[in-house]
């Protein structure tokens, strides 16, 4: 039933214009009178504004109006459905004119509607969406003419654009350009140098129907980059520039007439390139400038070098010798001052090689490997010379640091370290913390699970292969502690995260704890995110869950406090949160702009066997983070399936359009689509959202015959109106696996659980040793504040000095950022390069690393 019914009086004109639902396709487009038998034909409704074509430009409702007189009911019909009567605005007047036939005072009515993006996008097909008003008077019925209603746009890519050219003089130039699809069609006009080409103004230039740029004859001035433009209602595009240009190849003037005989019995002529000069490389002229000759057969005296050759001579020997001797000197003086500097160079070895320890000790000759012995860490004192900030008054002064009780051990010397979570014991910590409260929404698996027990030197948990760890720094744990402490990565749909308007989930949801632990110093988790970070587009915040189960903002990026409990460092595809307070986070943004974009990553797989006729391609899109890879890849496993194209990552635009997926160039010899339709498609809500897990689409595709094994075609996945990628598929689906390895998955550093001085690059009395020597203020800039900008991290250091040592949290973000594979050598370099020339370095014993 439509959603409006015309009130009873008129349900017999209704009839009476055979105007059925369901029989649009029928329908005039021009304006049709439907007279009431018996009745004044001169009173029938007449249109004064009829609805028009037009288009809709972005998400803005399109308006339509139309105005008749006589009129007592005015509605609109779209598509062959009732518009309902709330949405009509309606004005009625009383016809004041006396040139009608029928003279005036007869009613005249007006009736708008607004018709939006999402109505228009509701209908699929061929038939285009359309609307049409109906008038209503006592002598009949009148229907207005069909005005079609499109969607406005314009593709981004070209179809053709011009390429570069090198051209001669008088050559004729053509430039190619077939503009980006687009409704309505894009017109074109061409950029000389970001200057309009006006055919009007230069007979020598024409564009065709096809929109190439001819240039009926090149000249100098066609030198230039030329760029096509492309643009309708919605947009403006340009192709890429293309250089054209133009050259000249030279040729030779006239010879000139030969020269006076010389006293060598010669005589000579020349000519120069310029007749025409070359252009723009242009071929220089072939052969010689200059023409000699004997201008006489008589005998010829060669008369003896004057005394201006001699002078001329003496003079280039005496520049020579002092050319020769200032380079000496140079030598000289640049060899001393390389002396000076070697001593500097020596001391740097500790800083430039990563950190590695200088012995202080001769090495014995029947042990090479003295460096690399495990330590003792009993009781040692070493002196450091020299200090990275030296002080102004005096000599650099010598400081004591005793070793003895830095590693000392807990309980008598021994404690557990967890350097791995095998079942049996991933099974016992989680029963034995499954009746605590904190501990009752975790997973009873430990595959997306790792734990470890820490104490005051800290440690390291790592979830493989999902991007996920947390750095406990060393002293986060108050000393004489011993904490258990959990790192798990939670799936969308066991855990219940309520997103508010635009926001979107953009990072994993991760829990460590126990919750509720004291904590001394921050901790750092690191995890992915799929957002295109960009303070113009996006809101960022962190979300924490509390005890009782809501979600709480704790942090807005960007708005951060310097002493409050979290902080946080955004990279391009990773965040960095600094906590006190251990609980279960999330990373969520707001959509400020339409352009405001998640990265997805196109994933095709297919069976490694075909046993049927039927094959089958699953296209996967999903965030881009390591912990959603991860799970698809064990999912294939599973499943039978392989990687049949390099993945490819796409930009998902807040633009509530959605991903459409399509199938083209199939050889029908070979095989046929099972496909009903020409695409298939993705909700925009169902990837904003970014709670539903393996959103695919899958592709069938039937083999002719059982001996069918080579497969070529084209997948695209795009955006409506956004980025697109395509996918030529071209391989052989019984033995080729080229794309194998490409999700090969990596270990991640080793075991999940690292405890102690093990878990960071750093050695603990060098980092000791340069937080020491930071973190106080230096009046020289040699302190933290000029290691944050070496490292790029001077953005944060209201947040490093509000804590007790800037210098820890600098360094403490470095492991959380490098580990496993940071280069300890470009740390030591940025350590090494605060110091002054003259001033020492630090040097360390093999005892003491």
């Amino acid at each position: 039933a439509p959603e409006f019914t015309p009130p009873m009086p008129l349900l017999e004109g209704i009839a009476a214009s055979a105007f059925a639902r369901g029989h649009s396709c029928a329908q005039q487009s021009a304006t049709v009178a439907n007279p009431v038998p018996g009745a004044n034909p001169d009173l029938l409704p007449h249109f004064l504004v009829e609805p028009e074509d037009v288009y809709i430009v972005k998400n803005k409702p399109v308006l339509l109006v139309c105005k008749a007189v006589p009129a007592t009911q005015i509605f609109f019909k779209c598509n062959g459905e009732w518009v309902r009567q709330v949405d009509h605005v309606i004005e009625r007047s009383t016809d004041g004119s006396s040139g009608w036939p029928w003279g005036s005072g007869l009613p005249t009515m007006e009736v708008r509607i607004n018709v939006s993006r999402q109505q228009v996008e509701k209908v699929f097909g061929l038939e285009e969406y359309w609307c049409q008003c109906v008038a209503w008077s006592s002598s009949g019925t009148t229907k207005s003419q069909k005005a079609y209603i499109r969607i406005a746009y314009l593709r981004k890519n070209f179809e053709q654009e011009p390429l570069a050219k090198e051209v001669s003089l008088e050559q004729g130039i053509v430039l190619p350009c077939r503009p980006p699809e687009g409704i309505p069609p894009a017109e074109v006009e061409w950029l000389r140098n970001e200057d309009l080409v006006d055919p009007s103004l230069d007979p020598n230039v024409y564009i065709t129907r096809e929109h190439s740029l001819v240039v009926r004859q090149a000249r100098l001035a066609d030198t230039a980059n030329y760029t096509c433009v492309a643009k309708n209602i919605v947009a403006r595009r340009r192709s890429a520039s293309a250089a054209v240009i133009v050259y000249v190849d030279g040729s030779w003037s006239p010879w000139s007439k030969w020269s006076a005989c010389g006293l060598d019995c010669t005589h000579w002529r020349s000519r120069e390139c310029s007749d025409p000069a070359p252009h723009n490389g242009g071929e220089e002229c072939q052969g010689a400038d200059l023409d000699t000759r004997n201008c006489t057969t008589d005998l010829c005296v060669h008369t003896a070098s004057g005394p201006e050759d001699v002078a001329l001579y003496v003079g280039l020997i005496a520049v020579a010798v002092c050319l020769v001797l200032l380079l000496l000197v140079l030598i000289l003086v640049y060899c001393r001052k390389k002396e000076g500097l070697d001593s500097d160079v020596a001391d740097s070895s500790i800083l430039t090689s990563g950190f590695q320890p200088v012995s202080i000790k001769p090495s014995k000759a029947d042990n090479p490997h003295l460096l690399t012995i495990q330590p003792d860490l009993s009781t040692t004192t070493t002196t450091y010379q020299g200090s990275l900030c030296p002080r102004q008054d005096g000599p650099s002064p010598k400081f004591q640091l005793t070793n003895g009780h830095l590693l000392s051990p807990l309980g008598g010397g021994r404690h557990t370290l967890h350097h791995s979570s095998p079942t049996s014991e991933a099974e016992e910590f989680v029963s034995r913390l499954s009746t605590q409260n904190y501990f009752r929404s975790l997973p009873r698996g430990t595959s997306n699970m790792t734990y470890g027990t820490f104490n005051f030197l800290g440690g390291r948990l790592m979830i493989p292969n999902t991007g996920i760890s947390l750095l406990i720094p060393p002293d986060a744990i108050p000393r004489g502690k011993i904490y258990e402490i959990y790192l798990t990565l939670h799936k969308p749909e066991d855990v219940r995260l309520p997103l508010a308007g635009c926001q979107t989930l953009l990072s994993p949801i991760v829990s460590c704890g126990p919750p509720g632990v004291l904590l001394t110093r921050p901790v750092i988790l690191a995890m992915d995110h799929c957002g295109e970070p960009s303070p113009d587009s996006w809101s960022l915040r962190l979300k924490k869950q509390s005890c009782e189960g809501s979600w709480e903002d704790v942090l807005h990026l960007g708005e951060e406090a310097p002493s409050h409990l979290y902080y946080c460092q955004l990279e391009a595809s990773a965040c960095y949160v600094f906590t006190e307070q251990l609980g279960r986070f999330a990373l969520v943004g707001e959509a400020l702009s339409v352009a405001a974009a998640k990265r997805l990553k196109l994933l095709l797989f297919a069976p490694v066997a075909c046993t049927s006729l039927e094959y089958n391609i699953r296209v996967y899109c999903l965030h881009d983070t390591h912990d959603a890879l991860k799970e698809v890849v064990q999912l294939e496993k599973q499943l039978g399936g392989q990687l049949i194209q390099e993945p490819r990552v796409l930009h998902f635009k807040d633009s509530y359009h959605n991903l459409r997926l399509s199938i083209h160039d199939v050889p029908s010899s070979l095989w046929q689509s099972k496909l009903l339709v020409s695409y298939q498609e993705i909700p925009f809500y169902h990837i904003w959202n970014g709670t539903q897990q393996y959103l695919h689409c899958t592709f069938t595709l039937e083999r002719v015959s059982p001996s069918t094994s080579d497969l070529a075609c084209k997948l695209w996945v795009w955006q409506v109106e956004g980025d697109g990628q395509s996918f030529n598929i071209n391989f052989n689906i019984t033995k080729d696996t080229r794309f194998a390895e490409l999700l090969a998955l990596e270990s991640e550093g080793g075991v999940p659980a690292l405890v102690g001085p093990s878990a960071f690059k750093i050695p603990f009395l060098i980092r000791q040793k340069i937080i020491s020597s930071l973190d106080p203020p230096c009046n020289r800039g040699a302190d933290w504040r000029t290691l944050a900008q070496k490292l790029h991290l001077d953005s944060h250091l209201s947040f490093f000095a509000s804590k007790p040592s800037p210098t820890a949290m600098i360094l403490n973000l470095w492991e959380a950022r490098h580990f496993p594979n940071g280069n300890l050598s470009q740390l030591a370099a940025a350590v090494a390069g605060l110091g002054q020339p003259d001033a020492g370095l630090f040097t360390v014993s093999e005892a003491e690393c």
